[in-house]
């Protein structure tokens, strides 16, 4: 019974290795900006109608609970794909030759800049935070020299052949990083990898938009990920918002788009349909572009103090919430769909001549 019990365990850990692709890191940002929405919102030091008053210590035991969930789920996401790149190297090879995988190797490390800056104990000023910001934004940095260098440089990875959604999550890491930057006072720092993130963004933008969205390169089971067109603009409309000091026109702007490409992505049902027949890990792209969206509407009403804009942030907050909490659900009653053998990033259902690069 006991050998039995063994060698169930090492099967599934063979499986959790052989399955678990850094896409699983759409929990932890879903996590983490849940945490940091709820940081602000909560926050009871400050003056703007946004911000729900509450008791310093229930505003403690709150937002320590969320970030606490929030860390351990990361924590056992990075050590289990730590194990993977000990353990099976060929196949985390695999994912980073794959064009919408590999733009997951940003998640893991935008998702501890979250925590960082969600977390209830440390301020953008402690030593600590710093030095772990600088831990966590060297790879992002690593990333978009490999990345954005063969988009015009390598032939078959020319930015037209590889672009998709997936791709605007190293825009989102750029500016996850300058809005943390601005925060610690690093002015010129949060300017060089805003303005790095933006100039990619708009050219990325053009280039999605003029192929259809990437529709071609994309199987239809990670459609969820075209929430990631309304993230990137809400990201950067945050990271200004750090790094100007108040939300100014060039903010304001970029939220307004945010809002347009939110609207027409949920006009439009019928394309994520194919995505929705059955659950899998891939819907839980849908939850962290609108609470980033939330996060944005809430910087936009305290610079503009109206009905319509808290109507907005209260709407765009409890949807945050509730997608948030629908997910959870659904991968709780869910749990043997969470490593489907039909995933398209996983080694085995790469195209042929990828396959044959990896021997």
């Amino acid at each position: 019974m006991l050998k039995g019990t063994l060698t169930s365990s090492s099967n599934l850990i063979i499986l959790l290795l052989a399955r678990t692709h850094a896409g699983y890191f759409r929990l932890s940002l879903s996590l983490g900006w849940q945490s940091l929405l709820w940081k602000i919102l909560l926050h009871p030091s400050q003056s703007s109608t946004v911000t729900y008053h509450v008791p310093k210590l229930c505003y403690s035991t709150i937002l320590t609970i969320i970030w606490a969930f929030s860390l351990f789920t990361l924590v056992v996401l990075s050590l289990l794909y730590a194990l993977r790149c000990i353990l099976r190297f060929k196949l985390v090879k695999a994912e980073f030759m794959h064009h919408v995988g590999v733009n997951y190797f940003f998640a893991p490390w935008i998702s501890w800049m979250l925590i960082l800056e969600s977390a209830p104990f440390v301020t953008p000023k402690n030593e600590y935070f710093v030095v772990l910001w600088w831990l966590f934004v060297v790879p992002i940095v690593i990333l978009d020299l490999k990345i954005y260098g063969q988009w015009f440089t390598k032939g078959k990875n020319f930015l037209t052949a590889v672009a998709n959604p997936t791709s605007q999550l190293s825009v989102i890491g750029n500016m996850v990083g300058a809005r943390a930057a601005a925060k610690m006072g690093w002015r010129e720092v949060s300017t060089f990898m805003f303005s790095l993130g933006m100039v990619h963004y708009l050219v990325l933008f053009v280039t999605l938009y003029q192929r259809l969205s990437g529709g071609d390169r994309l199987p239809a089971m990670l459609r969820p990920v075209f929430f990631l067109y309304f993230a990137a603009p809400s990201v950067a409309s945050l990271a200004w918002y750090s790094i100007a000091g108040r939300f100014d026109t060039p903010a304001k702007m970029l939220f307004f788009l945010s809002l347009f490409l939110f609207a027409s992505l949920i006009c439009r049902p019928a394309l994520f349909k194919k995505a929705m027949r059955k659950f899998s890990i891939a819907w839980w792209a849908y939850s962290y572009p609108v609470t980033i969206l939330a996060l944005t509407s809430t910087r936009y009403e305290q610079e503009v103090k109206s009905g319509v804009s808290h109507a907005l942030r209260l709407s765009l907050s409890i949807l945050s919430v509730l997608v948030l909490f629908g997910l959870l659900i659904f991968t709780l009653i869910n749990p043997k769909l969470l490593l489907p053998e039909d995933d398209p990033m996983l080694v085995d259902n790469l195209p042929t001549q990828q396959s044959q690069e990896l021997n």
